[in-house]
This record gives C-alpha cells, sequence and structure tokens, in this order.
C-alpha cells in the first residue's frame, strides 16, 4: 500500500502578509505601457434556420475600414466585463435579442486581421428561431440584413462560407467574418448528436418533421424518417404537449417541446 501523500503546511499569517506588502510595492511602480497590448473583440455569428437553410444576421459597415462591406454584430471588450457580458450586451444592444443560446466559439488572433490595429476577436455564436429576430430591434435596422448562409464544404470539413442577400447576390463580408461564420457551422454541425443544440433554433413548440428539417438543414443532408423519429423519442429531451398543430391542410401533427431549453 502506498504511503499517504503528505498534507501540504498552511501558510502561515507573517508568509501571506510578506506575500501581499511585496505585491503592493511592486504593484505601485508597475507600469503596463511598457508592454504592447492588443485590442480585445467580441464578435457574434447569429444562426438561424429557415426554409431549409442556414441565416445569419450581418450588419453593414457605415465607416471604414472597409466601408460598406457586411459585418458580424460585435464590440470592443469593456475593461469592467468579462467576455460572456460583452457578448450578452451585443446581442441586447445591437440585434435586440435576451435570453438566447450563446456560447464561446473560437479566438480569430492573426496578427493582420483587422487594418485598424492589432485586434483579436473571442467570437461567439448565438442560436435562434427566426421568427424572434426582428430587424427593427436592430440598434441601426437601416444597414442590418439578414443573410443565406451557403456552406461550399461538406460534413464538419471547415473553412469559410458564403452568404447572400434575399435575391441570391452575395455580400461581401469584412474582416475574417467569412471563416468565424464557417467556425461556427462547423461547431454546430459536430454537436447536433450529442448536445441539443438544434432545438434552440426552433419556436418553443413544434413537431418532428420541423426538428428534422431542423438537422437536415444544419447537416445538409437528408436523415431517414423513421429512425430519426425514434431516436429523438427516445432521447427523453422531447416532452408532450398534449396539443396538435391548427390551421394546416393536413393531417395536423403532434406539438413537441424541449424538455430542458437551456439560454443565458
Amino acid at each position: 500500500m502506498a504511503a499517504p501523500r503528505p498534507r501540504p503546511k498552511a501558510e502561515t499569517k507573517p508568509r501571506k502578509r510578506a506575500e501581499a506588502e511585496e505585491d503592493a510595492a511592486f504593484l505601485s511602480s508597475y507600469d503596463p505601457a511598457r508592454y504592447e497590448r492588443p485590442s480585445v473583440a467580441v464578435d457574434v455569428a447569429l444562426l438561424t434556420a429557415s426554409e431549409d437553410a442556414l441565416f445569419t444576421l450581418v450588419v453593414r459597415r457605415s465607416e471604414p475600414p472597409q466601408r460598406d462591406r457586411w459585418a458580424l454584430p460585435g464590440a470592443f471588450v469593456r475593461m469592467d466585463e468579462s467576455l460572456d457580458e460583452t457578448a450578452a450586451r451585443v446581442l441586447e444592444e445591437k440585434v435586440g435579442l435576451e435570453r438566447v443560446f450563446l456560447e464561446q466559439l473560437y479566438t480569430f488572433g492573426a496578427p493582420r486581421r483587422d487594418p485598424r490595429t492589432r485586434v483579436v476577436s473571442v467570437a461567439y455564436y448565438a442560436l435562434v428561431a427566426k421568427d424572434r429576430i426582428q430587424l427593427g430591434a436592430a440598434s441601426d435596422a437601416r444597414r442590418a440584413t439578414i443573410g443565406r448562409i451557403d456552406v461550399p464544404w461538406e460534413h464538419e470539413t471547415g473553412g469559410p462560407v458564403l452568404v447572400a442577400d434575399e435575391a441570391g447576390a452575395p455580400l461581401d463580408l469584412a474582416f475574417d467574418h467569412a471563416e468565424i461564420l464557417g467556425m461556427a457551422v462547423k461547431r454546430i454541425r459536430g454537436k447536433l448528436d450529442y448536445s441539443p443544440i438544434g432545438f434552440q433554433l426552433l419556436a418553443e413548440r413544434f413537431t418532428l418533421l420541423e426538428l428534422q428539417r431542423v438537422h437536415e438543414t444544419v447537416l445538409s443532408r437528408p436523415l431517414n424518417k423513421d429512425s430519426f423519429r425514434r431516436r429523438m423519442l427516445a432521447s427523453g429531451q422531447l416532452e408532450a404537449t398534449g396539443e396538435s398543430q391548427r390551421g394546416v391542410d393536413h393531417r395536423p401533427a403532434e406539438l413537441y417541446r424541449f424538455a430542458r431549453r437551456s439560454a443565458i
């Protein structure tokens, strides 16, 4: 039998006091201006699904650099807020959304990704049902639009994506935002089978067919109807509402809701 590990000795009060005094003396003469400091920003890839396609909200830049290009909603991190708080502020102030699924995605830090200065962007992705996106709630609704995402790669290959307007015309994205969107699509494709993120793209109540279409839209491939329904019903993530569709010209389908809907 191995000998028990010795317990670490508790720090004495004199040692803690000496350490505090040493730190205070060091900080009193510390000059942060001695070191170059990059700016830190947060950009949010807002994703939604509709009409068998993924969509995102982008805003047209009104000033240089890259004036008139389309950018993801974003902001510089304030000194008194966390990264999560910045992401939530971006959604609330610039998109008019609160309490939606929001998760940190990836850090983009290429030295010349922003021509103004050294800017490191911590990207987030948000998932929301399309009917919750109201362009009129955006901070500058005149410059905001919802663009359709075209993914030029299969499965989880990854890479930049394309975004087009309602007429199908391509939108010229600013900075590395095509790569950020591509990373968001890759992430949700990878998480769809083991995480209930697909429910975040639906209304509170939905049919099994609507849930299947969301999965097919994210994955960009068809799924077997019977096996998908069996898997979803056996997952424990669905809760029957006891209600059915109304106002449809076919046999009304049963409505379900997500049993553990998460939000910030």
